[in-house]
């Protein structure tokens, strides 16, 4: 959907982005990530031409976005900023509406995609009438990733979207943000420096650093399988946690016990993550839960249990 190829940036005598080239197939989610000043910011932004590149091309859909006029190219392709962006002037309904104005959809149309939207995003149709300063920070971006998705593009471009946002409501927003069928058919890239976020949401993960990709792949990849020392000590600090969520249960099943099932337990599919499962043990009195293959397929685990399978699991990882 995406492709990326050999695209350079220079500011002066500043190679901010130094031939980097990556695809993005359709309905992934590309995560760049970095410490600020990796130019992953401004290779997202050559990519809806807001910073024309220095060299290099960029294809969306198989067209060349340089052979099209910048403002019929952001037409087609959301855009969320990390402060929202929304015109503090206008209602949260005339925000919304910016796109299919541009469009010139008819007044019943936009307001019947606007109603679908906040309905998806958990905002109460009251706030339409709203400005946003009279709405949380947590609101105000649900506002802004609607702006975004109101025409339906089929690329979606996020930059540091829930950067501004506190934990506790930030942890809320990505559990949303997975859940949301809307965002399920989109080609996204996103950019980040934070590392947990990056592997929570990404399908993959291009790390960058000085202008360049040091290393392209899934979070597993670049967990277990780093290519050079500057990856492995970017990703050292938060390990343990890392590793936590990007094992699936499925990767642990053979390692679990024979099959049984506890009739009391809380249940997870192996597509669970082993993080989501150890989770469970904080909130939940019961001992064991119960990990479904499929519908005869259960086996019951405990805490140590998933402990001893995921340290089996790490110790083959190593000998590989």
């Amino acid at each position: 959907m995406i492709k990326v190829d050999n695209l350079s940036k220079r500011f002066g005598d500043v190679k901010a982005v130094d031939g980097v080239s990556f695809g993005v197939p359709e309905q992934e989610t590309l995560i760049l990530l970095g410490t600020s000043g990796c130019g992953k910011t401004t290779t997202l932004k050559m990519i809806n031409r807001l910073i024309e590149p220095t060299g290099g091309s960029i294809y969306i859909d198989g067209k060349n976005i340089m052979e099209q006029q910048p403002e019929v190219l952001r037409r087609s392709i959301g855009y969320v900023l990390q402060n929202n962006g929304l015109f503090p002037h206008y209602t949260v309904a005339e925000n919304i509406a910016v796109v299919p104005n541009l469009l010139k959809w008819d007044k019943q149309k936009t307001e019947k995609r606007i109603a679908e939207l906040m309905e998806k995003l958990h905002l109460d149709a009251a706030y339409l009438k709203a400005y946003p300063n009279e709405l949380s920070g947590g609101q105000q971006q649900r506002i802004g990733l609607a702006r975004a998705l109101v025409s339906d593009p089929p690329v979606l471009l996020m930059d540091e979207p829930f950067g501004a946002l506190d934990n506790v409501t930030r942890s809320k927003i990505h559990a949303e943000f997975k859940a949301l069928d809307e965002l399920k058919r989109k080609t996204i890239i996103m950019v980040t420096h934070d590392v947990q976020e990056a592997f929570e949401l990404g399908d993959r993960i291009c790390l960058m650093d000085k202008g360049r990709i040091i290393q392209a792949g899934t979070p597993a990849d670049l967990l277990f399988n780093p290519v050079n020392n500057f990856v492995k000590e970017f990703l050292e600090h938060q390990r343990l946690q890392l590793e936590f969520k990007t094992i699936k249960l499925n990767d642990l099943w053979e390692l679990l016990p024979e099959l049984n099932k506890e009739t009391n337990a809380s249940s997870f599919n192996i597509d669970s993550s082993l993080w989501e499962a150890l989770e469970s043990f904080k909130f939940n009195a019961g001992e064991t839960i119960n990990i479904s293959k499929d519908q005869n397929q259960i086996k019951t685990a405990g805490f140590e249990q998933l402990m001893s399978a995921f340290y089996q699991y790490k110790n083959k990882q190593s000998h590989e």
